[in-house]
This record gives C-alpha cells, structure tokens and sequence, in this order.
C-alpha cells in the first residue's frame, strides 16, 4: 500500500532519522513509538506527503484514500456545520455515490423508453456498490459512531463550533472512522479520551477493513491494538511483528515487541563489539605505519576503508529516560485534604452534588470517569482554584502542594533556554540547587538544558513542566493528565517514581499501565457524585465484571458522599478518622460483612426492577419494532440487487420509494431507542447511588 525505502530527513543541523524502510500492507495495524523528538510526527508527516524526504523515496498508490488525524486537529473542525452533517462529509465517497443514485433516478422518470435499459444496469451497478460499502446505514453507523465516542444523541444536532477541543478532537476521529480509508493515519489518538471511550475504539479500530498507522505512548492501547510496532530509535526505525512467532505475543503485542527488541539489541551489540575490534586493528596499523613510505600504499587504503565503514549504532534506551526524583517532603498531619458538601455549579450546570471526601496521608488515589465527568474540578477544588457554591474545602496541618496539569508545557516562555526557564521556578533556592544535575535527572543532561524552549518537542516541554514542579519538596502532588505527551520510558520512569513517592498523590489519567502501577485506591466521579473503591484498579475491574479477583476491601458510598481511608483503616469503607462507614448504607464487602446481607441485596434488587419496568418495557418495545423495520430494509435491499428487477422501471421505482421511507422509520426508532436507552440508565444510576 505504502512502501519508504531509504528515507531521510534532517532538521536543520541535525539528522533526525535516516535510511528508513518501511511498508504498510493492507489490513496491517503499525504502531509507531520512540523517545520525545525522536521524529515520529515527521515521519508520519513524510509518509502521507505532508513534507518531503530529504533522501529516499515514498511510494503510494495514487487512489489511495488516506485519512489524517494530526495532534492539532482542532482548528480544522469547522465551526459552521452541526456535529452529525461535519461527521457525514468524512464519508464523501459515499454521498457522492448516493447523489449519483438519485440522480439516475430522476433520468429514469424523464428519459426516453430507448435509454431505459442503459440507465436501470446502471442503476443496478451504483446501488449495488452503494449497498456493499454500507451506504444504507450511513447515519445510523455515524450515530453509532458518535454515541461509541461519548455524545449523547442530541449532540449531533449542536454546531461543532460549541464544542470544546477535545469534543472537536473526537468529532474529526468520527469523521475518520465513518470514512473508512484505506490507510488510517493517527497521531496519539487517545490523548483526549476517557477509559471508556479508549475501550470503544480499540475494538472499532481493530474490525476496519483498512491499514492503520498510529502513534501512541498508550501501553495497553498499543498491546490491544497492533500486529506491528516500529520503533524510532537512535536516527533508524526497526520493524517488530507482535502477533506471531514468539511466546510473549501470547501474552500480549508490547510484551513480544520488549523480548524481539532485546534479542536485536544482543545481536547489534555484539555486532558493534566486533566491529569495534576490527576498527581498532585498523587503526594501530594506521598509526604505526603512517610515516613509513613503504606502507604509505597500505595505509592510505586502510584510512579509506574505515571512512567507508557505516559505523553501528546501538539503541541507547537509559538515554532516553526522564529520570524524576523527588526530594523528601515534610511530613503533614494524617488527613492531607477534606471536602464535606462539595457542591459546584458553571451556571445551571451542576458538577459536583454534596461531594464528601478525605484523604489521608500516603495514598495514591485515581480519579476516574468520563470526560466533562468533574474529576479536573474536583482536583481543582482541592487548591481552591474554582468557585464552591456550597461546602467546604481543607488542606491539612503543614500540607504543601504542586499541581501539574495539562497544559504545564503551555505556560514556558518559548524564548528562554531550557536552564533559564526551570530557573524560574526555583526563586532564591537556585543558589544552594545544582540545577543542571536537576535537569540532567528529567532528561536534559549536558547542552539540551542550553537548547531554546521553542526547539523542543511536546514531550520535552512537559518534562521541563514536570521538572519546574517538583523541583521542590510537597508532600501533595495534584497530577491531571501528567502523561500527556511523555514517551513510553518517561511513563515508566514517572510511574516508577510516583510508587516510591513518600507524600501523597491525588491522579487524573487515561494510561491504564499508569493507574494500574500507582493508585492504590479509586474515586469514580460521575452524575455530580463519587464513588470511592479502597482497591487497586485490577481489583475494581474484577469487581465490576463480577470476578474474584476483588478480593480488596471496597465501599461505593452513595449520594456523592466519599471518604478515602487509610490503609489501617479496615475494609468496608470505613472512615479511618471516625470508625463508621462513610454514610448510612450498606457497604459492599467481600467477607460478607455490612454489605453481605442477601436479603438487602434481593430487596434492592427489586425495588431497581420495580423502578425501572416501565422503562425496559418501552426499550424492548422499541427493539422489536426496529428489528421489523430493519428487516424490511433488508428485504428491500435483496429485491435491489437483484438485476431482473430492473427490467420494470416503475416497480424500480416504486421499491426506492419503500426504501427511503423504511430507512426514515428506521431512523426515528433508532433515535427514540437512544432516548429511552439513555432514561433508563439514568433511572438505575439513580437508584444504585
């Protein structure tokens, strides 16, 4: 499909990659991964034709459709047309297609009888091809599009230019999904998706009809996702196929990527060491014979020679770890942060509703849910950075806190040096720090700490964030989306790092790996409330998919009433200042404690049912109805395949008409469906809480 064969490209002084080969087959899902600045963007942007190789050349087949997902697609959502008719142009081929169609039909209504036969195979062909690229469910795919990426139905009536940047972002991935290209090109898709939403398209991703070429520091999305990685490393791209032929592709894609890598980086390096020997032979011949005449033959043939030896280059992965370290905190007092009441409101959007929450000293706690959900102005409410309409917010005796957010890269003077720029976030403590080894240990080691901030790579820049915030010593760490933009090393570095963290962490993230290796508890925060779960997030998944493995102590308090305890606290949800539960309902608990009454259970049970029946009745309903109406369509579509048929253009006519109609019937059920779908998990949220 796509071939590169000897690619190379150099920014300004500086070689960027070189002689890289790569294909890309159909079907074939590549991920592409390396260290921040290694030049995956480039690349991808040399692949599709944005930019040009310096050397080498890349090759694509000139039908190619190729759809494009940029890291800075934002600004080129339009901002004029609605959510579903911006989705639907992704599928111009389609609509080309169905104009066609119609306009065959308006030709079958005017054309003379002699013209008849031509335009009805005509006919025949366009709507059989219509129907085998999927034009009859368009918008039903494309709601179904929608709905997998987190929009509610009324959402795709709403201008995209309502929108928030990273709906936008989900909007133009829609498009792109709907389009079905051959090649899919997309640059950290996930950087603006909640879990859930992640979930949803690794299984999309993974039933297109075409290729897909993604970069991602998104461990599990990448072991879900590729047959193929290709790592960027050291200025050349080396090629990995994960899903067969190693007994760690059994165990997942990254894992066979990590095994292949070491028994490639054995083979280079033994490789080099010999190569290193014949160098050296060389040169001590050289030297001891330079100024013999004699030899001046031998010698000048050996000096060209190892000017023609393409020296090898061994990976060096520790360089390309951002080491963070943390300086021992002071100590704080057992309850780090309190919320009791919390209540926030943006106009007569209500966020948090009556939110209780207290976390103590030590824990490492995970907020999770879906985007707009609440968890960045939970955290934010924590240090008083956004406006409480009812409750109270407490920080702890001798609590010091840093915030690192998303946005920290956004806020570097892009002029300053990367040295100058971590100085201003050390005040008077600059004398008395050895700032470059500081910067040397998150990644800046040498002269990149001398480079313009404005030089580095996305990444780069929130390592130097990250580095500007725990230069000093807190004892409460507010990390929203920390890993946005760090290469896989860093994450594992950072990861590494936050496990040894002696003071406190309250974490938003979408990396699983992240959540999975630090929190030791879980706040879900959804519908204006939270849900604490005193657990690891294996645990919590186990527990939710009704597993044994949630062997941990848990507690889901109702009502947004939350109370985080300590390790010693006991299981059940306790609270570990007050020895009761966090609110007066029965608490869920493995060893059949508080929350092992059956008989409660059963009685909840029922009365969930009882207040959900008229619901689940109008869904089922519904459910049938469509399938009638879908089966009709279907039926319809047979009958239009069919060639003979068209041999009677009024009953041509008279089944288009059926199959319009049928389609708009379907349309309406499946929105209705949505609507009472939506009411009814509503109404068991409402109950469960």
């Amino acid at each position: 499909m796509i071939a590169l064969s000897g690619v190379s490209v150099t920014l300004g002084s500086r070689p960027l990659f070189r002689d890289v080969s790569l294909r890309v087959a159909p079907g074939q899902r590549v991920a592409l991964i390396g260290g921040n600045g290694a030049g995956k963007t480039t690349l991808l942007h040399t692949i599709i034709g944005l930019r040009d190789p310096d050397e080498g050349t890349v090759s694509r087949p000139r039908d190619l459709r190729l759809g494009w997902l940029p890291q800075d697609v934002v600004e080129g959502v339009g901002a004029s047309a609605t959510v579903l008719a911006y989705v639907l142009e992704g599928a111009s081929h389609l609509q080309e297609l169905e104009a066609r169609l119609r306009t065959l039909e308006q030709r079958l209504e005017t054309a003379p009888e002699a013209e008849h036969d031509a335009l009805l195979t005509a006919y025949a062909s366009a709507q059989h091809h219509f129907e085998q690229l999927g034009g009859y469910q368009l918008e039903s795919e494309a709601h179904r599009v929608l709905s997998g990426l987190g929009f509610a139905p009324d959402d795709a009536h709403r201008p995209t230019g309502e929108l928030s940047g990273g709906w936008r972002v989900r909007v133009a991935l829609a498009r792109l999904l709907l389009a079905k290209p051959d090649l899919l090109v997309l640059d950290e898709p996930t950087n603006h998706l909640d879990l859930d939403t992640i979930a949803w398209l690794e299984q999309t991703l993974a039933q297109l009809p075409g290729a897909l070429l993604f970069v991602s520091h998104d461990r599990d999305f990448i072991d879900a996702v590729a047959d193929t990685i290709v790592e960027l490393a050291a200025g050349t791209a080396a090629t990995y196929e994960v899903r067969s032929g190693t007994t760690a592709a059994e165990e997942g894609g990254f894992a066979a990527f990590v095994e292949q890598r070491e028994a490639r980086l054995t083979q280079l390096r033994a490789a080099r060491d010999q190569q290193d020997r014949v160098v050296a032979q060389q040169e001590r011949f050289i030297e001891r014979f330079r100024y013999k005449a004699s030899k001046a033959r031998q010698v000048q043939s050996r000096i060209k020679a190892l000017d023609r030896i393409d020296r090898i280059e061994v990976p060096n992965h520790k360089a390309l770890v951002a080491r963070f370290g943390f300086p021992a905190p002071p100590r704080a007092g057992r309850v780090v942060a309190e919320v009791s009441g919390l209540t926030v409101r943006y106009g007569p959007l209500t966020v948090l509703d009556g939110v209780d929450l207290a976390i103590e000293r030590g824990r490492k706690v995970a907020l999770l849910g879906p985007n707009g959900a609440g968890k960045t102005t939970l955290l934010r409410a924590l240090v008083g950075e956004v406006p409480v309409a009812a409750g109270r917010v407490e920080l702890g005796a001798n609590v010091e806190v840093a915030v690192v957010d998303q946005h920290q890269a956004e806020v570097l003077d892009l002029d300053k040096s990367v040295i100058e720029e971590f100085r201003t976030a050390l005040g008077d403590r600059h004398r008395t720090l050895n700032h470059r080894s500081m910067l040397g240990a998150f990644g800046f080691p040498g002269d990149l700490a001398d480079r313009r901030v404005g030089e580095l790579s996305g990444g780069e820049r929130t390592r130097l964030g990250l580095a500007k915030v725990m230069a000093a010593p807190v004892n409460l760490l507010l990390l929203d989306e920390p890993t946005n933009h760090l290469d896989l090393a860093s994450r594992d570095v950072l990861e590494d790092a936050l496990h040894a963290y002696p003071g406190t962490v309250v974490l938003i993230t979408h990396d699983r790996h992240v959540i999975r290796s630090v929190a030791d508890a879980v706040v879900m925060v959804g519908d204006g409330h939270a849900r604490w779960f005193d657990g690891t997030y294996e645990e919590l998944l186990a527990r939710r998919t009704g597993g044994a493995g949630a062997a941990a102590s848990g507690s889901a308090a109702g009502g947004g009433r939350v109370t985080g305890p300590s390790s010693s606290a006991g299981s059940g949800g306790a609270d570990g200042r007050r020895g009761r539960p966090t609110d007066g309902r029965p608490q869920v608990a493995i060893d059949g404690g508080r929350g092992g009454d059956k008989r409660v259970q059963a009685e909840r049970r029922n009365a969930r049912y009882r207040a959900t029946k008229d619901l689940r009745r109008a869904v089922v309903k519904v459910e049938a109805e469509l399938g009638r109406v879908e089966a009709e369509i279907a039926a319809l579509q047979h009958q239009l395949a069919d060639p003979a048929v068209y041999a009677d253009g009024a009953r041509v006519k008279e089944l288009v008409a059926q199959h319009g109609a049928a389609k708009d019937r379907a349309q309406q059920l499946f929105e209705r469906w949505e609507r009472t779908q939506l009411e009814l998990e509503r109404a068991e949220a409402n109950i469960d809480a």
